[in-house]
């Protein structure tokens, strides 16, 4: 029951949250707004809904490389499908915090050990890290080089610190992930104060159980950075996902006839601005964060009917409309599929 209330909880502040970012986004020039969006080349709106494809697509590729190393007939529409279903439960949850519970639930089924489980899931989390701090990176770099965009010490912090942020979970991963003597030693601090807290009996018992299931997560995560190209490889994958995610706003300025306000590089970097601000976010799809952020950032470039305009069918593109998708998912019984070469 409090699942379900929780669950209710967050759709409604979802609801909400939509209901005053559209109209604060709309009060001052909702006609020419309605205008510009019946007005949207279809074209180029099709061709965003691609880029969103194409970025589920290369997360797709990269996510069944990983679980193939653990079960070698699992194949890819499957994994797609997998891709689709985690996107909802992030899309619905605050922080997309739903994703890994899921992915846990989802991989278990599949008759894993739950050790290669959590390697699976450790190494799906790291290799997106990466490329999401890469691309973070080069985003700043950019900004800084070609001064992309004024001065602005709110916003300067918040993307800074979002950076920051991301960096380090991806470094907190990779000790997880990597350092069995350092997880074993955290491991018997904390049975033992759980032991003096009388929380815990057989207190050897537990650190050698615990013992095991690292030695088994490191052996198989050790895998992952033994196999250099294909590490680099996932990493490159995921990195091609998010270029195509970032991409998105320039399809859709396209579809309004502007060919001109920004390129490529600027929609790469507003985007993965965007996204580091939207973070931080506590609701969620990030909703009011992310919209601020587009706002803020694409407002350097677009202004009035053109940039809400955009900024809606940004969100539904992304958001809304991939939610819907991973709720079908969701409810689609799976087939066979082509099984890891």
């Amino acid at each position: 029951m409090k699942k379900i209330l929780k669950k209710i909880s967050n759709y409604l502040i979802l609801l909400l949250v939509t209901v005053l970012v559209l109209y604060f986004a709309l009060k001052d020039n909702y006609q020419e707004t309605f205008e510009i969006l019946r007005t949207l080349n279809g074209f180029w709106i099709i061709i965003a809904l691609v880029l969103v494809f194409s970025y589920w697509f290369f997360k797709s590729i990269s996510l069944n490389k990983i679980i193939c190393n653990f079960k070698k007939d699992y194949g890819f529409l499957k994994t797609f499908s997998f891709i689709l279903k985690i996107n909802f439960f992030n899309a619905i949850t605050p922080f997309s915090s739903g994703g890994q519970p899921y992915e846990l639930y989802y991989l278990k089924k599949e008759n894993l050990k739950m050790a290669d489980v959590t390697t699976i899931v450790i190494q799906k989390f790291v290799v997106y890290q990466i490329a999401l701090v890469l691309l973070g990176l080069i985003a700043i770099i950019s900004n800084h080089v070609f001064n992309i965009f004024k001065s602005n010490d709110l916003i300067k912090h918040l993307v800074t610190l979002g950076f920051i942020v991301n960096f380090l979970v991806t470094l907190v991963l990779f000790l997880l992930a990597f350092t069995r003597k350092l997880n074993k030693f955290f491991i018997k601090v904390v049975m033992e104060i759980m032991e003096k807290l009388k929380i815990v009996k057989n207190k050897e018992k537990r650190i050698e159980k615990f013992n095991k299931y690292i030695n088994e997560l490191y052996d198989g995560t050790k895998k992952l950075l033994n196999n250099k190209i294909e590490f680099i490889k996932m990493i490159s994958l995921n990195f091609m996902g998010l270029i195509c995610l970032y991409l998105v706003p320039l399809a859709l300025l396209y579809s309004t006839g502007d060919y001109q306000s920004f390129n490529g590089l600027i929609s790469i970097v507003s985007s993965s601005y965007v996204m580091l601000i939207g973070s931080f976010v506590p609701i969620p799809g990030g909703s009011g964060g992310l919209e601020f952020g587009f706002m803020k950032f694409y407002g350097s470039f677009i202004k009035g009917g053109t940039l809400t305009a955009i900024m809606i069918i940004w969100r539904f593109v992304t958001y809304y409309i991939p939610m819907v998708i991973g709720a079908i998912a969701l409810s689609i019984k799976r087939k066979k599929d082509k099984v890891c070469e």
